[in-house]
């Protein structure tokens, strides 16, 4: 039996809207919270990026938000990242338009002046990242006072980020009967102890595996010194696509982008430094396919939502295996097989055998083959990672089938629920020059050992 929207008690207004939008029946995420949420319980949710947790507590943000006074909201949406505010108000607007609430994002990077004005008209929803919100409280230009209903949204991203001191302040100037819905890939450790300070008796909610998520994500890592990995950037990226590149600094990828521009490939950089405006324009052109490979900084990884990302390529290696399942997520979305590369160098290949080990996948480095990213074989790896200085050495595993996978799957990254069930799903051209995409409907790219959506 198929559960409704209807079912979990959202109101009839708000079923209608959502059946305009193409929203026809929820996400496991939001089968199991909303319920609950629309009681008004506090909610503990484990969910990863792309599962649809935003629609899961927007429903209930707006059916449980009053009118506001001027610079006095009733709801908080606290985020990790200016992307992802912009992500959340998306989902958010059309449902309260529906309800008459009046909703506004304030983040660094834009103009404060332009969010003291809002405030001071009445704000109802208030989506925001910690630290913009903390310098209009400051200033006097908003007050939490009123606050009845929080939501901390990637919680343990904002952990990581160093967020979390601001956090509590924010929190402790809300009402002590608020109501908190904290979602998150992971509730241990600094998590916890938001929910022990700030939920009451909350309604646990964790979203299990997909047993399809170990088809979805190909991790294939590939031995590069720093001299080679430009090239090889520029072969993978024209092979499949659109593609996201990480790298570790800013600058690096500045420099990357212009590299690859130079070399004939449509990039733009996104990264901390980058103005909203030129973010948010970043990627609109790669969401539109002007742009068809984006070099993105770890800060930004959380904040893309794309579906359909063909390749997420680690220029430079992620400093933990938590930024490598984050910036894996990139890709394998929505229902889609991702693809993700790591050029390794050999001073690299202790933390990459750590690396593989703690995410279960399997160990040692892929031979360098282009083939192998949309091929008709899946290659174990071939080259054991060796102590540093070693060398490489053959691993004595051989090619399978297509369809083999991986004898042990990883916790790499992708999620297929980047994208809600729709009534009128459509595929596009992919407009990325003879790149394989998943915006084409075209077969999806293979290589490297499948992994478990994390």
């Amino acid at each position: 039996m198929t559960i409704s929207f209807a079912d979990l008690g959202v109101p009839n207004d708000l079923v209608d809207k959502l059946d305009h939008l193409g929203l026809t029946s929820p996400f496991p995420v939001q089968e199991l919270t909303l319920a609950d949420a629309i009681a008004g319980r506090d909610i503990c949710g484990k969910a990863p990026t792309g599962s649809g947790k935003t629609l899961a507590f927007a429903i209930p943000t707006v059916l449980g938000t009053d009118r506001a006074d001027a610079r006095r909201p009733k709801a908080l949406i606290l985020v990790p990242t200016r992307e992802l505010a912009s992500q959340v108000l998306k989902v958010l607007q059309p449902l309260a338009k529906t309800r008459g609430r009046r909703v506004a994002t304030v983040y660094g990077g834009t103009n404060i002046r332009r969010d003291q004005e809002r405030l001071r008209s009445g704000v109802d929803i208030l989506v925001a990242t910690p630290g913009r919100l903390a310098d209009l409280v400051q200033r006097g230009d908003c007050h939490l006072d009123a606050v009845s209903l929080v939501v901390i949204d990637e919680a343990d991203r904002m952990a990581d980020m160093g967020f979390l001191p601001e956090v509590k302040k924010l929190l402790d100037r809300t009402r002590d009967d608020r109501q908190t819905l904290l979602f998150s890939a992971t509730l241990d450790g600094d998590v916890d102890v938001l929910i022990r300070r700030y939920q009451s008796n909350p309604a646990r909610h964790a979203v299990a595996d997909d047993p399809d998520a170990h088809i979805d994500v190909r991790h294939v890592f590939w031995p590069a010194e720093r001299d080679q990995r430009r090239k090889l950037t520029g072969d993978i990226v024209r092979r499949v696509g659109p593609a996201i590149v990480f790298t570790r600094t800013k600058h690096g990828a500045d420099r990357l982008a212009r590299q690859l521009a130079t070399d004939g490939i449509r990039t733009a950089a996104i990264h901390g430094n980058r103005s909203q405006n030129q973010r948010e324009r970043a990627l609109a052109e790669f969401r539109g396919g002007k742009v068809t490979t984006l070099v993105a900084t770890d800060v930004a990884a959380r904040g893309i939502h794309v579906d359909d990302v063909g390749v997420v390529v680690h220029y430079d290696l992620p400093g933990s295996d938590k930024d490598y399942v984050h910036r894996s997520g990139r890709t394998g979305r929505a229902g889609a097989t991702g693809l993700v590369v790591s050029l390794v160098e050999e001073a690299q290949h202790p933390d990459t055998a750590q690396l593989q080990r703690t995410l279960d996948l399997p160990p040692g480095l892929h031979a360098i083959d282009l083939d192998v990213l949309d091929g008709e074989e899946l290659p174990d790896p071939e080259l054991s990672l060796a102590s540093r200085g070693g060398g490489n050495r053959p691993n004595q595993q051989q090619r399978r089938p297509r369809g083999g996978g991986g004898g042990n799957r990883g916790g790499g990254g992708g999620n297929r629920g980047g994208g809600q069930r729709s009534g009128n799903r459509s595929q596009s051209g992919n407009g990325h020059g003879g790149a394989k995409s998943g915006r084409s409907g075209a077969q999806a790219p293979r290589g490297g050992a499948r992994s478990r959506r994390s």
